[in-house]
């Protein structure tokens, strides 16, 4: 084998390896002796077929294989020989033009590390925004527990039904007079004003009493989940069993125990732990930021574009199905794309921060355990279909990248908790609006540091390097994912557990609620499908 260094430019790496044809033709024939004792042939005794019979029986097949395997063998042999560290999976191709009997001219192309020497973990100083929770903050909550537990009772019998009253029903559904399938349900309870069911349906209810009966008349909505209703217009006949008002909610041991806890101090105590919980999450985002920002200030270090790229692929693929989210797709896809540069940048930013945080982590002894990437491998299979699951945790055991794309979030995440261990912290007490707007202030400022840094000879515009105006452009607002760094040889174009750039806590637009499948009323109550408003 002959090595050729064809390129040399910063972290690019170029090679052109020459396989003699008498290499390839040697590890051919060893094939064939190593099969040859496997082959049946008629006319022959098994394991006595010539090898010419082998060979021109299986030549073609063993061909293709032995240079496959000799091209991934002398690639091997490059890196280790040249003691190179590649960022991504090399860049492969056997020159145009090879057959058989010839020598094999493979080139190969390549972007490295870069070389990193890990900083000094002394003298790291962070403050601690510090959220704490009042006793006021957590009867809000259990409050709003009780607002979303509402009982209601029977009213009197003359009560005629309003908006906020429920009201329990039995109807049934027809198109042109005939009842159509998942059109009925019986006792369904119905708040009206809740916007249940589809637009018209409930308003009809309005004025309702028990016993009556009433027949109403809706239209489906042009885009109904089931086509064969769409915008087709429908009556209701409908039955009022009962109406109901809204019984008072008492916070008290009672409420406690019918949500399945001991006492009101139960409660209390349990909702406290999830407020501070989830306080403690932005307090983390806010003192990670700020260890970010630390050491991205120190360093600046040339990073391959490959893995750049496939950083910002993972951005922009995610802001893309964020904006489709909006209600103006068009408008949002417009103006991630004026800020498309900015996003470059801080693709370049993660992927400098990861190799740095990787380099700090070897230099410290920071490892991931095998059951902690055990339970990493589990989790991830979980989002599969139970059948796919078992291929998953082959491929992540077979695929080394795999498994380092999968591994770099905990990765990470540990790293910077032993920096925050070495670092020197101050507590200061704030409001939770404080810590936010803390978050928020300090991403608006780095937005604008890396667009400086992208764009170093034109004049700043005075917009926000990343704007915040709508779910799709907000990207990184609460989570230290504006900054996240990439993984260190981590390709993101083969592992299947791949995430796109990650998000941040409350950037992500309330999910909305699948319609029950169950009848054609109702937008979300079970047992009424049939008018939905979805």
């Amino acid at each position: 084998m002959q090595t050729k260094q064809t390129t040399n430019e910063g972290l690019k790496r170029g090679y052109v390896i020459t396989i003699p044809a008498a290499d390839i033709a040697a590890r051919i024939d060893a094939e064939i002796k190593k099969i040859a004792p496997q082959v049946r042939m008629p006319g022959f005794r098994p394991g006595k077929v010539p090898a010419n019979l082998v060979k021109k029986m299986h030549g073609e097949q063993l061909h293709a294989q032995v240079v496959n395997d000799t091209i991934r063998d002398s690639v091997d042999q490059l890196i280790r020989s040249e003691e190179l560290r590649p960022a991504m999976q090399p860049q492969v191709a056997l020159g145009e033009g090879y057959d058989e009997g010839k020598d094999a001219e493979i080139t190969v192309e390549l972007e490295v590390l870069p070389e990193i020497e890990a900083p000094s973990t002394d003298g790291l100083k962070l403050e601690k925004l510090v959220v704490p929770v009042t006793d006021e903050q957590v009867m809000e909550a259990i409050e709003g527990i009780a607002g979303q537990n509402k009982s209601y009772k029977d009213a009197a019998k003359t009560k005629k039904a309003a908006e906020g009253d429920q009201v329990v029903i039995d109807f049934v559904g027809k198109l042109d007079g005939e009842p159509f399938e998942g059109g009925a349900a019986e006792d369904a309870p119905l708040v009206l004003g809740s916007g249940t069911f589809i637009p018209g349906f409930e308003e009809q209810l309005v004025g309702v009493k028990k016993g009556e009966e009433k027949t109403i008349t809706v239209t489906f909505p042009e885009e109904y989940q089931a086509e064969h209703l769409a915008g087709k217009e429908a009556t209701f006949d409908v039955t009022v069993k009962a109406v109901k008002v809204e019984g008072e909610t008492k916070v008290d041991d009672d409420f406690a125990k019918n949500l399945g806890l001991d006492s009101l101090d139960k409660l209390k105590e349990l909702m406290r732990g999830q407020l501070e919980q989830q306080t403690a999450g932005l307090t983390r985002t806010q003192m990670k930021r700020a260890l970010l920002d630390q050491l991205a200030a120190g360093h600046d270090f040339p990073v391959p574009q490959g893995m750049v790229d496939a950083e910002f692929e993972q951005i922009w693929a995610q802001l893309q199905q964020e904006a489709a989210k909006e209600e103006d797709p068009e408008a949002a896809l417009k103006q991630i794309e004026e800020e498309k540069d900015d996003y470059k940048a801080i693709a370049e930013r993660r992927v400098r921060l990861g190799l740095l945080l990787s380099e700090i982590g070897q230099a410290n002894g920071v490892e991931i355990t095998s059951q902690e990437m055990s339970m990493l491998i589990q989790q991830a299979a979980s989002q599969y279909r139970e059948e796919d699951r078992e291929r998953f945790v082959q491929y992540i055991q077979q695929e080394p990248m795999a498994a380092a794309q999968l591994r770099a979030p905990l990765y990470e995440d540990k790293v910077v908790d032993f920096l925050f261990d070495k670092a020197e912290v101050t507590e200061r007490e704030v409001t939770q609006d404080e810590l936010q707007a803390a978050i928020e202030a300090d991403e608006d400022v780095e937005a604008e540091k890396e667009k400086a840094k992208a764009t170093p000879k034109k004049k700043a515009p005075a917009k926000k390097a990343a704007p915040k105006k709508t779910a799709a452009t907000k990207k990184a607002a609460d989570d230290e994912g504006e900054k996240k760094p990439a993984a260190k040889k981590a390709p993101a174009k083969k592992a299947p557990a791949k995430k796109a750039a990650t998000k941040e806590e409350g950037d992500k637009p309330a999910a909305k609620k699948a319609a029950p499948k169950k009848t054609a009323a109702a937008k979300k109550a079970p047992a009424k499908k049939a008018a939905s408003k979805d």
